[in-house]
């Protein structure tokens, strides 16, 4: 069940982030899923260096640093292509 979860909230935090970024047409829903994901893992590792918690699970706080991971991991695709 964990890994269900995973997908839908990796799903909703990277279409989100796509969205304040302006790049969802560019992608599908694999690569927001794929990007929320990967956005929670940086989001969590730049909150933890802060001091503060990263991703606990599937609420509120947790999404919204899953988003700001993945607007920071969008933001650095930009700026390399």
């Amino acid at each position: 069940m964990g890994i269900i979860i995973w997908i839908i909230f990796g799903a909703l935090a990277g279409w989100i982030a796509s969205v304040i970024m302006k790049t969802d047409a560019q992608q599908g829903a694999l690569m927001n899923i794929v990007l929320g994901v990967v956005g929670a893992l940086i989001g969590g590792l730049v909150m933890n260096f802060l001091g503060y918690g990263g991703v606990s699970g599937f609420n509120l706080y947790s999404l919204i640093v899953a988003v700001f991971g993945s607007v920071i991991l969008i933001w650095i695709g930009k700026a390399l292509l």
